[in-house]
Parts: C-alpha cells; sequence; structure tokens
C-alpha cells in the first residue's frame, strides 16, 4: 500500500521596507540657503520614496507569489490525500465503522494474514471475510470487506460448531468427528449444490489449525437456524456441525461473491494461533 510522496516548498517572507521620512515640521518655512537645503532634503525624499515603492511593489509580487505556492502546495496535498491508498490502521478503522460488532483486532490480523496470502500468490482479489468468534453468535459477527476501499460489502450473522460452544465459541478443533468450528486462515475453492443447497468449499492454511478443513467438509452454507428472529427468540444462533452457517437471506450472494481463491479467516485471540501462523506478522 502506497503513500503520498510530501511536498516542501521554501518560502522567504519579506517584510515592508523601512521608511525615513526627511520631511521638515510644517511650522518651520525655510528661506534663503536653508530653501537650497530643503531643496535638496526633497530631492532624497523624492528618492527614497521611489526606492520604497519599488521595494514595497517587490514584496507585494513576492506575497503574491508565495501565496500561490502555498495554494498550490495545499491542492497537491489534498490531491495526493485523495489518491493514496490507506493505511493498514485506516483500513481496520473503515471496516470497524461499518462492522462495529468486530474488533479491532480481529479486523487488523485479518488484514495481516490477508496481506500474507497475498504475497505468496495465493490470491490476487481485493476481498477479505472476517468472522470474529469472540463475539457471541447472537450479533453480526461476519464481514466482507474489500481492501482496497474499506468498504463492507456485507457484515451478517454466522454459526459455528456444535463443538465449539452455545452462544460462545470457546473449543476449536481440527479433528474429524469434533463438530467444532475451526480457527485459522482459509481459501475459498469451489462451489458445489449439496443437502443445504448452493455451498462453498474452504481449504485451510493453517495446517495445525485447519488444514483437514476440505477432508471434514467445512464449507459455507445457508441454514434455517441463523437469522435474527431465531436469535431474538433463543438469545443465540443454531449450531452447525463445525460449518460456517449463514442466513438463508444473503448465503447465495456471499458465496457467490467470495468464491475462487479468496480469504477467509476464523479469529479468536488464540495465543497458540496468533503466534504459530504462517500468515501472521506475530508468528515465531
Amino acid at each position: 500500500m502506497g503513500a503520498g510522496i510530501p511536498v516542501r516548498i521554501r518560502h522567504e517572507v519579506i517584510g515592508p521596507p523601512a521608511i525615513r521620512s526627511t520631511e521638515e515640521p510644517s511650522h518651520r518655512r525655510p528661506c534663503g540657503a536653508a530653501a537650497d537645503a530643503n531643496l535638496l532634503n526633497s530631492t532624497a525624499t523624492n528618492e527614497a520614496h521611489k526606492s520604497a515603492m519599488t521595494k514595497s511593489q517587490s514584496h507585494t509580487r513576492h506575497a503574491a507569489l508565495w501565496s500561490a505556492a502555498m495554494l498550490f502546495a495545499g491542492a497537491l496535498t489534498a490531491h495526493a490525500a485523495a489518491v493514496a491508498p490507506p493505511s493498514m490502521l485506516q483500513l481496520a478503522q473503515r471496516i470497524h465503522a461499518q462492522a462495529p460488532n468486530i474488533g479491532m483486532a480481529a479486523i487488523t490480523t485479518s488484514l495481516e494474514a490477508y496481506v500474507h496470502v497475498r504475497e505468496e500468490k495465493l490470491t490476487d482479489k481485493p476481498l477479505v471475510t472476517i468472522v470474529d468468534y469472540s463475539v457471541s453468535s447472537a450479533h453480526r459477527r461476519l464481514a466482507v470487506a474489500d481492501v482496497e476501499s474499506g468498504k463492507v460489502l456485507f457484515y451478517t450473522y454466522v454459526a459455528h460448531g456444535k463443538g465449539s460452544g452455545l452462544t460462545y465459541a470457546t473449543h476449536f478443533s481440527n479433528r474429524p468427528g469434533t463438530d467444532a468450528s475451526s480457527l485459522g486462515v482459509f481459501l475459498t475453492a469451489n462451489t458445489y449444490y449439496g443437502e443445504h443447497g448452493y455451498s462453498l468449499r474452504l481449504k485451510g492454511l493453517d495446517p495445525k489449525f485447519n488444514g483437514d478443513a476440505y477432508q471434514r467438509d467445512i464449507v459455507v452454507h445457508s441454514a434455517w437456524y441463523v437469522s435474527k428472529t431465531f436469535a431474538l427468540a433463543h438469545g443465540r444462533m443454531g449450531l452447525s456441525w463445525g460449518c460456517f452457517a449463514l442466513s438463508r437471506k444473503v448465503e447465495s450472494a456471499i458465496v457467490h461473491l467470495i468464491q475462487g481463491a479468496t480469504v477467509l479467516v476464523g479469529y479468536y485471540p488464540d495465543p497458540r494461533w496468533l503466534h504459530s501462523s504462517a500468515f501472521l506478522k506475530t508468528s515465531g
């Protein structure tokens, strides 16, 4: 992500010249030799006045040029701010402002993972799907964001596996038969039509935490037990067998958007994952 190049313009502020008057006080009327002296003084006064006017005009020109330069510099700065891509922090703040349930730690971690996945040339698409498992399933905790603009394209509910907990997901596994959700960095794969309709397969990129996701059939699919109405009635969403289960209202649109090698991050503040994932800068 680039940054604008600062523009420095050196300028010198020129103050108005000091003018010393040589005129006689009005109550003294010169005569004779004194008149000749006054004539000389008058001539000197005219020359000083001309010099002062020249310096004043020069000062005016310099001031005008300085003002124009400052206006131009301001325009360049504004243009650079408009075209420069946002920093990682600015991007995270924009996403958080549109998806406030999702914590800044989940957002920044997901953006870091996205950067590393892209460096490995595993994706060339500017999308990241963030799931914050530290948030209750009764609240919206999934966001799909455009990493170039920071625009959140979807912000919705997602269920976790019944092996991970009820309202909150607190246990995660990569083992078959646990029915638990998996942490870590995923890459979306192919779509298919199965028991839950239009669904999306996932490839786990963190071997110890989600490396068997594809074999475990950990996918993105729709479910009747994921909706605001269900959450209001039960205080949480229903439970999947470890999959990312979404509302039927939005699942097809989300799958269509994120299919085909985009990044999805299942976040939880687990220090084992945070310090061992090859896609996080904090890993050892």
